[in-house]
């Protein structure tokens, strides 16, 4: 499972990060050690350890079960499964925002890191078109929760291509792109896509392979 980054001075659900991952501790701490048929928690739970009324409560409930952090049990109404999602932030480390230099010395990484990948991965048979940052990059915000960046993939062309290695499947190559940039930093959120019209504008393209 990998570890989850919550943000100071960020609300998740309405709430500091800090007070998300305890109440979310205290929720996990009801069904340890129980097997999966019985690991589950009530919206009683819920309201009691997130310190909330029943109004506020049950917009809580529903928001989790729509983001996936709660799974309805369909047999028995007011009853809850904890997804992965859930167990993720009960375990979720806080750190500091991050700057805005930061996010911009991370960008630049990420160029260089394409052109890498480009240049260097021979047994991947996909290549970078280009590298896109969004979301609150595109922000005036001095501090940023996370780091939006798209990878746009394309077919490796013959030249570009080992002729001598087994070449990796399409789905192994996307993975190790995506995981090539997450290693930049816990704060880059990288998609992988093949069409830069599918992204939220504004965006500003980073990296453009020629």
């Amino acid at each position: 499972m990998k570890p989850r980054t919550l943000i100071t001075r960020h609300l998740y659900f309405g709430m500091e990060a800090e007070r998300l991952r305890d109440a979310s501790g205290r929720v996990l701490s009801r069904v340890v050690g129980l097997p999966p048929e019985r690991a589950r928690v009530r919206t009683e739970h819920l309201k009691q350890d997130f310190h909330v009324d029943t109004v506020e409560g049950k917009a809580l409930v529903d928001e989790f079960v729509a983001e996936g952090l709660l799974q309805p049990r369909a047999e028995r109404k007011g009853d809850y499964y904890l997804t992965e999602r859930f167990v993720e932030i009960a375990a979720a480390r806080i750190v500091e925002p991050l700057p805005r230099a930061r996010a911009k010395y991370l960008v630049d990484q990420a160029s260089e890191l394409a052109g890498r990948i480009n240049a260097e991965g021979n047994r991947n048979p996909l290549e970078i078109d280009s590298v896109v940052a969004f979301g609150s990059y595109m922000s005036l915000d001095e501090t940023l929760a996370e780091l939006d960046l798209a990878v746009i993939v394309r077919s490796r062309g013959p030249g570009r291509r080992t002729r001598w290695k087994r070449m990796a499947t399409k789905p192994e190559g996307a993975g190790e792109i995506k995981a090539a940039f997450r290693e930049l930093s816990s704060f880059v959120h990288v998609q992988i896509m093949k069409d830069m019209r599918l992204l939220p504008r504004p965006f500003a393209v980073v990296f453009q392979d020629p």
